[in-house]
């Protein structure tokens, strides 16, 4: 059975980092779409950072140069490095993965929630002022 676990979220004071982890297991694919997404109380899942295979990545306007998103040596883990952190950055994170992805499932964005078939449970971030 795939499992997906993010790691890493915690309460912090605004421009400090944290790294977030996601380690699938019990996941037959080697080459994998991931994504992280970030959710707050009353709102849609909204897209923050992605990569494909070939390494390729995507990020929402609101975290460019302060987020990295980074696949680990192994094939079952990937990271996002959040730097000077805002208090608009607090949400619930999951992370996402597919062998696919979203444009080959159909969508027309890196953040089309269906295009990835595996998530975690999440992990938080709050961020105080």
């Amino acid at each position: 059975q795939t499992q997906v676990v993010e790691s890493g979220g915690g309460s912090v004071e605004a421009g400090v980092s944290l790294r977030l982890s996601c380690v699938v297991s019990g996941y037959r694919y080697d080459d994998n779409y991931w994504a992280w997404f970030g959710q707050t109380p009353g709102k849609e899942r909204a897209g923050v950072a992605a990569v494909d295979p070939d390494g390729n990545t995507n990020y929402a306007d609101s975290v460019k140069g302060r987020f990295t998103i980074s696949k680990g040596d192994n094939k079952n883990t990937v990271y996002l490095q959040m730097n000077s952190l805002k208090p608009e950055d607090t949400a619930m994170y999951f992370c996402a993965t597919d062998p696919w992805g979203p444009f080959r499932r159909g969508g027309d964005t890196w953040w089309t929630l269906f295009g990835y078939n595996y998530w975690g449970q999440g992990t938080q971030v709050t961020v105080s002022s």
